[in-house]
């Protein structure tokens, strides 16, 4: 079956792909192997030079890579230019402190010498998401390739033109063919690929049942596995907040990407006493937003992924309206072609509605009031997932002892959340397990040896 780029903002298909065939995909993967074998012997200033070449191609060419995310997943030009330009970024900061963040660990012991080094592993295959096509696959590549392994691509089928092009990049850099490569094939394919005795370890950005299969096959196959999977994330704002700040952040948190993120902020977790006044902001915020064609530089809300994203916000939202939570602004599609639907705020939301119960993955954001900073914590937690978390409050030490009660891979105080190649990335529960980005991250699809001397 061809794989399809079909444009969410007019409904049209644009071009089709031809699967791999098992020969193709056998081609791949001994290229992969092959490569890894020289590469992995490659030196850091070696590996610097290229990616640097890669991000400086980034940066030259962040408009025609834009395009293609605007053509494929809706995202609006500007949000993707400055997409590929943190590419860009990860790729620099990964080339330019790698010999830090892979130092020798000296360690002393009753060894005349000891230490831990860090080595390749070889092949990563990377499952990866639409919502951000560029970020989600440097954010494993940038680092893995840094530290001598080399990846496979297996990328969300409706983003075939973004997956390509990831590859072009790699060949525009002078990287040794083999060291990225795509894979356009479908999900009945991956296990093959992950089974193959050359692939050492998996990583997978998506779906909570997308990650389990991986994992299951990962499991069987004794192989590394990073998952970083869906979110519920919880905006508290408690009654000391600087409440124009704290709107301005939940504006970008819950309606970037049209919503479609695992970080995203989803339930906003307000106290009583300031509900009125947030409401009241937000919803300012909210009227600000310019819906329409992402190709248009003055749109920062584009469609939807396709009418399946709709459908299923539109049903969250209006059964949750029938259990008794009010629209306050937005609730219904946008425009009379294309994936859209109205950034949408709905108050009044309490567990045993959709949007309490379930993960967003669109543009509905969840008011749920709270009568103390005991019950937001518990309401924060009180979900299967625990991937982010931000706190609103000019109470910065009463912050920092909040988050340690919080059930998430991050929390961010007076921001919302947000990835940096800095800081690790990953959650808990079923957000996922492992870590991505930092050295943390790095150092996951590598062998941790240990060398004693005597």
């Amino acid at each position: 079956m061809p794989i399809a780029s079909t444009n969410p903002a007019t409904g049209e298909t644009v071009k089709t792909f031809d699967e791999l065939t098992p020969e193709q995909i056998e081609a791949k993967i001994a290229q992969a192997q092959s490569t890894f074998e020289t590469w992995k012997d490659t030196s850091y200033d070696e590996r610097r030079k290229l990616m640097l070449n890669l991000a400086q191609h980034l940066k030259d060419n962040a408009r025609k890579y834009a395009e293609y995310a605007a053509i494929e997943m809706g995202k609006p030009i500007n949000a993707g230019i400055a997409e590929v330009e943190k590419c860009a970024w990860v790729c620099e900061y990964y080339a330019e402190n790698i010999e830090e963040i892979l130092k020798k660990e000296v360690i002393e012991t009753d060894a005349s010498e000891s230490y831990v080094q860090f080595d390749p592993i070889g092949i990563v295959v990377a499952v990866m998401p639409w919502n951000y096509p560029y970020w989600q696959a440097f954010r494993f590549i940038a680092p893995a390739a840094m530290a001598g392994n080399v990846g496979l691509l297996k990328h969300a089928s409706n983003v075939p033109q973004c997956a390509e092009a990831m590859e072009e990049m790699f060949d525009a850099a002078g990287f040794p063919k083999g060291v990225f490569q795509n894979m356009l094939i479908g999900s009945s394919k991956v296990e093959v690929v992950l089974r193959d005795d050359r692939v050492k370890a998996a990583t997978l950005t998506g779906s909570e049942y997308a990650g389990s299969q991986v994992a299951k096959v990962c499991g069987e196959e004794i192989k590394k596995t990073v998952l970083e999977l869906g979110g519920s994330d919880p905006f508290i704002v408690l009654s000391d907040a600087e409440i124009t700040a704290a709107c301005d952040m939940a504006s970008t948190g819950r309606f970037q990407n049209s919503g479609q993120s695992c970080i995203a902020a989803k339930r906003f977790i307000v106290m009583e006493d300031v509900l009125d006044e947030f409401v009241e902001k937000y919803k300012a915020k909210y009227e600000s937003f310019v819906v329409g064609d992402p190709m248009d530089e003055n749109t920062n809300f584009g469609p939807l992924v396709n009418e399946k994203a709709v459908a299923e916000v539109e049903r969250q939202v209006n059964e949750s309206v029938e259990k008794g939570a009010e629209i306050v602004a937005g609730g219904k599609r946008w425009g009379d072609k294309g994936a859209f639907y109205e950034p949408t705020i709905v108050k009044g939301v309490k567990k045993g509605m959709p949007l309490y119960d379930e993960e967003t993955f669109g543009p509905a954001a969840a008011i749920i009031a709270v009568k103390s900073e005991e019950e937001a914590i518990e309401v924060a937690n009180d979900t299967e997932f625990g991937l982010g978390a931000s706190i609103h409050t000019q109470d910065t030490e009463k912050a920092k002892a909040m988050a340690k009660k919080i059930d998430a891979g991050a929390v961010f105080i007076n921001s919302f959340v947000k990835s940096d190649p800095r800081l690790p990335f990953g959650g808990e529960k079923k957000s996922g397990i492992g870590r991505e980005l930092s050295h943390y991250g790095i150092k996951e699809f590598c062998n941790i040896k240990t060398v004693w001397v005597k």
